[in-house]
């Protein structure tokens, strides 16, 4: 039995795409909608053998701009809880899913190097997930 769906939102038309979809499928079972939006951690830079860590400040804006755009995303979707993490996507979204989860990705059209060094966010989920996913595929549904 579904207890809750879970969105992963990279503000990219095809997640729109998820989080309407996720919407629906909320609506259907009356089950709580959360949208989630993962921010990966910038690489400590080495300028002359130092380590120079981001401004914790501008970590702080950086979320706080995700969760406000987040915010007008969910806004259409009374109801719907928002969450705005640090770290790997797919690791965050299967971190926050249960066996009673449904959590519903977009499929991103990256092109076959692309997919080769980054993965697929959706595939990860998919593979980990101890739940149902659902994956979502852009407008045109069609490899790329």
């Amino acid at each position: 039995m579904i207890n809750r769906v879970i969105v992963g939102i990279d503000f990219s038309d095809a997640s729109r795409g998820a989080l309407n979809q996720a919407a629906a499928w909320a609506q259907k079972l009356d089950k709580p909608l959360v949208a989630v939006h993962v921010l990966q951690p910038p690489a400590p830079m080495l300028p002359e053998a130092q380590i120079a860590l981001p401004d914790p400040a501008w970590l702080q804006a950086m979320e706080d701009h995700a969760r406000e755009h987040l915010r007008q995303w969910a806004g259409a979707f009374p109801g719907t809880g928002i969450e705005v993490k640090w770290g790997s996507p797919a690791e965050e979204l299967v971190a926050m899913a249960d066996p009673n989860s449904l959590v519903v990705v977009a499929q991103v059209g990256h092109t076959g190097i692309e997919r080769l060094l980054f993965g697929s966010t959706a595939a990860r989920v998919v593979k980990h997930a101890p739940c149902d996913v659902l994956v979502v595929r852009g407008e045109k549904g069609a490899r790329r």
